[in-house]
């Protein structure tokens, strides 16, 4: 709520990636939202979260669209990067903010339309055999379709854009040398793009993988609720108690430099200050 109250405030919408940034911390608070309803209806009726209930589709649903939404935000920021890096390397296309809000609109219609689909009759609340035993009642069909292609997305694209960005400043770098021109701009930019990248990778790594080994072992496993119970819905729950933490995680990795969010929330409570210093 901070990230999107600031950038709303201020003029820093008029950037193509603080669109995306924006869009970012709106998925997040929409997962942290999801999140909160699922853990009230864990609170006041258990069973349903665990054996499952139509009173489930609505809440995993929209859990489920808006970690798509934030696993297809985070690749389009790692595009957007390399493409802002690679613009200065005289290629044709430049990213504008007409670019941004397509790709933020085609971002929400896709985790929508993907998320959705139990809540549009493929779920399992009439057919057994294939019900999954984490997240019922959701089909485990259904489970690896979504989670199969959009985790190996999330692993792959940011890492192939960050790896490209490192590579381009290198060689930008080694070509400085070559001239006789000072490199530590250079070399600083691939420091932190590369500390940044591989937080990034990690964070993807850390917060996906046990969601999609659950959803492995879902499929791979023929044993009812109560056999499992409660090791398995245990690590269930910290799948999403990582995830929720990526929420977090987020902000600080894009956008939370804290100098910069403190000057700029001190300048939104003293305007008649900034004034003065102007005039």
């Amino acid at each position: 709520c901070t990230v999107i109250f600031t950038r709303l405030a201020t003029r820093d919408l008029h950037k193509p990636i603080s669109i995306l940034f924006c869009n970012l911390a709106v998925s997040d608070l929409f997962t942290s939202f999801s999140g909160f309803w699922i853990s009230m209806l864990f609170i006041t009726n258990p069973d349903i979260t665990i054996f499952g209930s139509e009173d489930m589709l609505a809440p995993y649903s929209l859990y489920t669209t808006s970690i798509l939404s934030t696993i297809y935000n985070l690749v389009s920021i790692g595009i957007e990067r390399y493409l802002a890096v690679a613009e200065s390397m005289r290629t044709r296309f430049r990213v504008a903010r007409n670019h941004s809000i397509a790709v933020v609109f085609t971002n929400w219609v896709l985790a929508f339309f993907l998320g959705c689909l139990p809540l549009m009759g493929w779920n399992c609340l009439h057919a057994e055999r294939s019900i999954s035993v984490l997240y019922s009642p959701f089909c485990v069909n259904y489970l690896i379709f979504i989670a199969v292609p959009n985790v190996v997305l999330a692993f792959i694209v940011p890492l192939f854009t960050y790896l490209r960005i490192i590579i381009i400043l290198r060689k930008r770098k080694l070509r400085m040398q070559a001239c006789g021109q000072a490199t530590g701009t250079y070399k600083s930019a691939e420091t932190q793009v590369a500390r940044t990248s591989i937080s990034i990778w990690l964070l993807a790594l850390v917060s996906y993988a046990p969601f999609f080994a659950g959803v492995v072992f879902d499929a791979a496993n023929r044993r009812c609720h109560a056999e499992l119970y409660p090791g398995a819905y245990i690590f269930r729950n910290c799948t999403a108690t990582l995830i929720t933490l990526t929420c977090l995680g987020n902000p600080v990795l894009y956008t939370l430099k804290l100098r910069a969010l403190g000057a700029k929330l001190k300048a939104l409570r003293c305007p008649s200050a900034n004034r003065v210093r102007t005039i």
